[in-house]
């Protein structure tokens, strides 16, 4: 039987009778069974630099004989070679994580210090075992596990697990969202050319606005198909960054998982994501990343719409066009649906009668404010300007004019015509360049009546007042079954019926249906224009935008996705671990988890683009909300979340098997969305960083730091208001989070290079608040790996009493990477599927050190640097 795939490699050096600390253990998809032999060899080192070795002896034994044996301890005899001697022994014991028990185990005696440690686990994962379940194994696949044991300061083992998976999301994810976006891109097309007839000049404009989101869609078809074909691992490496067709892929998107068992204590677990920083390596950074570029995209656009003769609207006009327009589909077909069941409800109980109405009157409030928008009243003027034919004489300029406001000295204000066809628009175009076409100099038609859409929109409030009237007349009905006088006057409304003849149940019924229809009709025309006044901004936008206009969506869909991606691994790796936890239950309905982003990324050359890329993505993630629901079967692919929504908000459904749904809270069930707060905290600590604090501007890194505590402070406010604090985690450290949080407030204001004890500050809190662990650099390997396992270490001092002089070995341990051998083990390798490790720090071109010796090297290197990066950029 073939097991070379869980082979370990264990290392020890500096003693002639070692501890090993670091075990073995099968996973349970290795087919391992009682007859299963399984050989130790030992290895001398000869030369650790020349990385040469020479194996001193080896010893076979059978699990059998293992699990079979006294104490289920192995003492074997290491022999050479050619079985001539026998040059050692070793020996073996067999635990299983959660089963420390109270006898020898617990205390450390002498003839432990030739153990080494061989870990069982079953191979079928109960429902809710948080590491092997179905439940798990249905999202995160390839598991791989390091087992360690270290000594605490009362002198006991205790045993530390560390499980790394891959995570189907970094496809399926990305998958789902490039579908979504092809849809809404295919929608807008319609939308447009639902627009009707336009003059020939806004016709072109869409025409060429259509092309684009045409060429947008069929890309997007070709990255799609070259997903679907992708197999093998689930996780992008690093040197497929950048690759095209995997740039909505995350980079080396991991969970990594690490257990504490202790003796007569509970499992303790600690979970954090790993991911490369969301940033669109296939466009590169020459130019800078999103934060940067939408800066110099609005700033631009101002002057292209003027080009185009379309009004300019801010980056929030258009943010709100396009809630409008989110909000009109969602609750014009609710409406109709609500109005519907009402006239079903007539003949049903009162109660179902007056749920259905409070429904139907909340939903049609909602609708009405969000039309009660002066951006659509003016959307529509716009519209009208648009159609065929129009001509606008503007008024002659008084001190008032918003053009003369907006015009700059010395431009004379003219009266002229303003034709919506070629000659008209070309004389525009030469004015504009003068006066440019802002959102408060919308051309008025004098034949528009401005208050017609007031009048067109409070007709839907009207309506719902009938309603209202009708059926508190109808219920009084049944409940007298006599003449009674209505207290809501119908006259004005309702004339079918004789003023002399009173109103029997029957008519009441008709005049519901009457005023109900009426109700639907309003909603349905109020609607569809408000729906294409805001397609019209948008079009105005979309045309007004250049080229990059284009790139920028892209770019910033590319970082979403990979965003996203990662955020859905934590939150349902997050919700797996909290199931049988009320508090954490509790605290995801009410208020929603923390995602705290640490990043480690520098601020210096290419890695600027990046953090501002990654800045970007990781704000979008508050477009983002989560829902539970039950899931089909309890098959892998019923288990998967899946996306639905719109750029401007979206819902991540996680289903769940009917046993574990039907212990969640009755908000849970319901399918209450659950928010997640996503912050970024970031502190470069590599070389580059150094150079960027001397020479360079980290003023990045400081906003971000800034803005984002801030909400993480806003969010600790609410969360004490909302929740008691029995729902949040106990820690043996007693530092309380407010204290934590007043810290981290004055670390950020602090000027101090290299201030790591932010993100580490940030990390506490977040665990504290039972939230979402993420850590990043720039490919998810090196810097990633010194945080994380320099975390876990610090965990297992603070919180489970690691002895203080097994700190240092306890962190070796984890970053280790080398062989007796020499070699590197692929199973340590991120990109092979497991553990990071502690691989050299790439250098900089030039040593800093050679920088320090004299100040004529300092200048001769600022200026080798200056024509090196000349010559990259240009």
């Amino acid at each position: 039987m073939d097991l070379s795939s869980c082979c370990w490699r264990l290392r020890c050096s500096g003693t002639r009778d070692p501890v090993f600390l670091t075990g073995g253990s099968f996973p349970p998809d290795c087919p391992v069974c009682s007859e299963t032999r399984i050989k130790l060899s030992v290895y001398g080192v000869n030369d650790g630099h020349q990385q040469t070795s020479h194996i001193l002896g080896s010893s076979s034994f059978s699990v059998a004989e293992l699990l079979q044996s006294r104490d289920q301890q192995l003492s074997l005899s290491l022999r050479t070679a050619d079985d001539s001697a026998t040059v050692g022994t070793v020996v073996l014991s067999r635990l299983k994580m959660g089963e420390i028990e109270d006898g020898e185990v617990d205390h450390i005696t002498a003839d432990m210090h030739q153990k080494c440690t061989l870990v069982y686990e079953s191979s079928h994962g109960t429902v809710n075992d948080k590491d092997n379940g179905p439940i798990m194994n249905s999202v995160f696949k390839n598991a791989v596990c390091k087992v360690y044991r270290f000594q605490t300061v009362e002198s006991k083992w205790m045993l530390v697990r560390e499980q790394m998976a891959e995570c189907t999301l970094s496809f399926s994810v990305p998958k789902q969202l490039i579908a979504l976006y092809i849809q809404e891109d295919t929608c807008r097309i319609q939308e447009l050319k639902d627009l009707g007839e336009l003059s020939p000049h806004w016709d072109n404009l869409r025409k060429d606005v259509i092309s684009r989101y045409d060429q947008i869609i069929k890309e997007y078809q070709d990255t799609l198909t070259e997903l679907e074909k992708h197999t093998g691992p689930s996780f992008k490496p690093s040197c497929s960054k950048g690759q095209k067709y995997l740039e909505f892929v995350p980079i080396n998107l991991h969970t990594q998982r690490m257990r504490v068992t202790c003796p007569r204590k509970t499992d303790s677990f600690y979970d954090v994501v790993t991911v490369g920083a969301p940033a669109s390596h296939s466009q590169g950074f020459k130019s800078g990343g999103l934060q940067k570029l939408l800066g110099k995209y609005e700033s631009e656009k101002k002057s292209h719409s003027t080009a185009y003769q379309c009004i300019y609207y801010p980056p929030d006009q258009t943010a709100r066009a396009r809630e409008i327009l989110s909000v009109v589909s969602q609750l014009q077909p609710l409406i109709s649906a609500l109005a519907d069941q009402l006239l079903q409800a007539q003949h049903c109980s009162t109660g179902a009668l007056r749920d259905v109405l409070k429904s139907l009157e909340e939903k049609t409030d909602q609708f009405v404010h969000a039309l009660k928008d002066e951006l659509v009243k003016s959307a529509l003027l716009a519209l009208h300007a648009a159609s065929p034919g129009y001509v606008c004489k503007s008024p002659t300029s008084t001190p008032s004019s918003p053009h003369k406001a907006d015009s700059p000295p010395g431009v004379t204000e003219e009266s002229h015509t303003v034709c919506n066809n070629v000659n008209g628009s070309q004389t525009l175009r030469k004015e504009s360049k003068a006066s440019p076409v802002r959102s408060d100099s919308i051309p008025h038609h004098k034949e528009y009546d401005e208050e017609e859409w007031d009048r067109v929109w409070a007709s839907v409030a009207k309506s719902l007042n009938c309603v209202i009237a009708t059926v508190d007349k109808l219920q009084e009905q049944d409940n007298n079954n006599q003449e009674s006088v209505p207290c809501h006057t119908l006259a004005d409304v309702i004339t079918s019926h004789s003023p002399d003849r009173p109103l029997t149940a029957v008519d009441v019924r008709d005049q519901l249906g009457v005023v109900v229809q009426s109700l639907k009709e309003c909603v349905s025309a109020v609607a569809e224009r408000a729906r294409r006044s805001v397609i019209f901004v948008l079009l105005q936008e979309a045309a007004g935008s250049s080229a990059q206009g284009l790139q920028l969506q892209q770019r910033r869909d590319t970082v979403f996705s990979q965003a996203l991606a990662a955020l859905a691994c934590g939150f349902v790796m997050r919700l797996y671990a909290g199931l049988e936890d009320k508090g954490f239950l509790r605290q995801l309905h009410a208020v929603g988890l923390v995602a705290q982003f640490e990043s480690l990324l520098s601020t210096y050359s290419e890695e600027i683009g990046m953090l501002e890329d990654m800045e970007v993505g990781i704000s979008d993630l508050h477009r983002v909300t989560f829902r539970i629901t039950e899931a089909a079967s309890e098959e892998a692919v019923s288990l998967q979340p899946t996306i639905s929504g719109r750029r401007d908000r979206y819902t991540v459904e996680v289903p769940l098997p009917h046993h574990a749904f039907q212990t969640l809270p009755d908000e849970l069930r319901e399918g209450k969305p659950l928010r997640v707060l996503p912050v970024l905290f970031n502190v470069g600590i590599n070389e580059q960083q150094t150079i960027a604090e001397r020479f360079g501007d980290i003023s990045l890194q400081e906003r971000i730091n800034q803005k984002n505590f801030e909400i993480l402070e806003a969010y600790y406010k609410s969360l004490t208001n909302t929740v008691p604090s029995e729902c949040l985690p106990c820690f043996q450290t007693q530092t309380d989070i407010k204290e934590l949080l007043d810290t981290l407030g004055q670390n950020v204001v602090t000027k101090k290079r290299k201030n790591v004890e932010i993100l580490w500050l940030a990390g506490m809190i977040c665990r504290r608040m039972n939230g979402i662990r993420f850590t990043s650099c720039k490919s998810a390997k090196d810097r990633t790996s010194m945080s994380v396992t320099l975390e876990q270490c610090s965990l297992l001092r603070d919180e489970h009493q690691l002895n203080k002089d097994y700190f240092v070995r306890a962190l070796d341990c984890m970053r280790s990477g080398l062989l007796a051998q020499g070699e590197v083990p692929q199973w340590d390798d991120p990109e092979a599927g497991s553990i990071a490790i502690n691989k050299p720090a790439s250098r900089h071109f030039y040593p800093i050190a050679l920088l320090l010796v004299s100040s004529h090297l300092l200048v001769v290197w600022l200026i080798l640097s200056l024509v090196f990066l000349l010559a990259k950029y240009q």
